[in-house]
C-alpha cells in the first residue's frame, strides 16, 4: 500500500452542484496535481439523515478498506455515522472534512438539532485530524464539538480570478440591473426572504435570477414558486433550477444577495468577490470575516425591511454601487487560490501518513 494513497469517502453524486460537493472536486484535481493518489469512495446518497440500509453499506464500504489506509470522509456523512467512525478509528487514519456543522442546518427542530450535535460531537471524537473551510467553521466546531485545536487546521476554498472590472454603477446601462442569487432552495438559503425584500423594491428597475436545485427541498422549492406568482414578480424573478457551473452568472450580474441564514464559508460569494459584485448579504457565520463591510451592506437574517433597505440603497445611487463593486474586487483578489488550499489540506494529510 502506498503512503501516498488517500481514499476520500464522500455521500452521493460528486457531481452534484453545490458548494461543498465543489470543493471535493476540485481538491481530488489538486491533490492528484501534487503526488496524492485519491481514490473517490462513493457513500451511499442518504446522509446526514442516513436509512440503516445507507449505514449497512456503509460499514460495508469501508470494512473493504484496507488496514492502515488514511482515509478523508466529508462531513456530510461523517457526523452521522459515529459508530462506525469508531469501529473504523482502530485500524484506519481517519481525517474529516467539515463544510458546516450538521446541527446548524435551518428548519432543524429541536431533537432533529440535539440529535445531530450530539451524533458529530461524538464522531469526530474519533478523527485523527479535523479540517473545515473558515475560521468561524473552526471556532463553531472547537465549541460545539470540543475538537482541540491542535486537531483543527482551517482550510479555505480556493478562489478562481476570473480577471474581470468590478460591476457596479455602469456595468450594463443597456439594461435594468440584474439581481443574482446562488443557492439551493433550501430553507437555510432562505430566498423566501430576498422575494419579499424584492417586493418592497418593486417600484426600482431590476431583474433577478436565483440559480439553484429545486429537487433538493421539493416543498422549499414549490414554496417560493408560490410566493414569486402570488406577489406578481414572475416576470421579473427567473428560478433557474440548479447549474453544473455557474461562473457564466457573474459578468451579466450588477449586484450579488444571499439571504442565507448561516454558511460554513459560502463559496458564491467569494466568487462574487472575484468578479467585482457588490453583495448584501447576512452577519451570520464565515460571511461576516469573508466579505468587508465597504463591499456592499449587510442585514440580519431574516429581516426582510433590512434587507429592501439595503436593496434599496444600491439600486438608486449608482456611486455607491460603484464603490462596493471596487471593494469587492480589492477583496477577491487578495483570496487564496486552490492550489493553496490543497496545500494546506496535504500537510494535514502528510502528519498521518505512516512509513510503508
Amino acid at each position: 500500500m502506498s503512503s501516498r494513497r488517500l481514499v476520500f469517502a464522500i455521500p452521493g453524486d460528486i457531481e452534484t452542484p453545490s458548494g461543498g460537493y465543489g470543493y471535493d472536486r476540485r481538491l481530488i484535481a489538486e491533490l492528484r496535481r501534487l503526488g496524492r493518489e485519491v481514490e473517490h469512495l462513493r457513500l451511499p446518497d442518504g446522509f446526514p439523515r442516513p436509512a440503516p440500509d445507507d449505514l449497512e453499506a456503509t460499514e460495508a464500504a469501508f470494512a473493504r478498506i484496507a488496514d492502515g489506509s488514511l482515509v478523508l470522509v466529508d462531513g456530510l456523512a461523517f457526523g452521522s455515522m459515529p459508530q462506525i467512525a469508531e469501529k473504523e478509528a482502530k485500524r484506519l487514519r481517519i481525517a474529516a472534512l467539515v463544510h458546516h456543522p450538521l446541527f446548524l442546518e435551518t428548519g432543524l427542530d429541536a431533537a432533529s438539532r440535539d440529535r445531530l450535535q450530539a451524533s458529530e460531537r461524538q464522531a469526530l471524537s474519533f478523527a485523527a485530524a479535523v479540517i473545515v473551510t473558515s475560521p468561524a467553521t473552526a471556532e463553531a466546531v472547537k465549541s460545539a464539538f470540543a475538537v482541540p485545536g491542535e486537531r483543527l487546521a482551517v482550510a479555505v476554498p480556493g478562489t478562481d480570478k476570473p480577471g474581470r472590472k468590478p460591476g457596479g454603477a455602469d456595468a450594463h446601462p443597456e439594461k435594468p440591473p440584474t439581481i443574482l442569487s446562488i443557492g439551493t432552495l433550501i430553507p437555510r438559503k432562505d430566498h423566501a426572504t430576498l422575494v419579499a425584500a424584492l417586493a418592497k423594491v418593486a417600484d426600482l428597475p431590476w431583474r433577478c435570477r436565483i440559480v439553484g436545485s429545486k429537487t433538493a427541498d421539493r416543498e422549499t422549492a414549490q414554496a417560493l414558486g408560490r410566493q414569486v406568482a402570488a406577489l406578481g414578480l414572475s416576470e421579473r424573478i427567473d428560478l433557474t433550477g440548479a447549474m453544473a457551473d455557474v461562473a457564466g452568472e457573474y459578468p451579466d450580474a450588477d449586484l450579488f444577495v444571499l439571504a442565507s441564514r448561516y454558511e460554513g464559508y459560502g463559496m458564491v460569494f467569494a466568487e462574487a468577490l472575484a468578479n467585482g459584485l457588490p453583495i448584501v448579504f447576512c452577519a451570520q457565520g464565515a460571511p461576516r470575516d469573508l466579505i468587508p463591510r465597504d463591499a456592499g451592506r449587510r442585514f440580519e437574517p431574516g429581516d426582510v425591511a433590512e434587507l429592501a433597505a439595503a436593496l434599496r440603497a444600491l439600486l438608486v445611487d449608482g456611486e455607491m454601487r460603484g464603490r462596493a463593486a471596487g471593494a469587492a474586487l480589492a477583496a477577491g483578489e487578495a483570496l487564496p487560490g486552490w492550489d493553496e488550499t490543497a496545500r494546506i489540506v496535504a500537510g494535514v494529510l502528510s502528519r498521518l501518513d505512516v512509513p510503508q
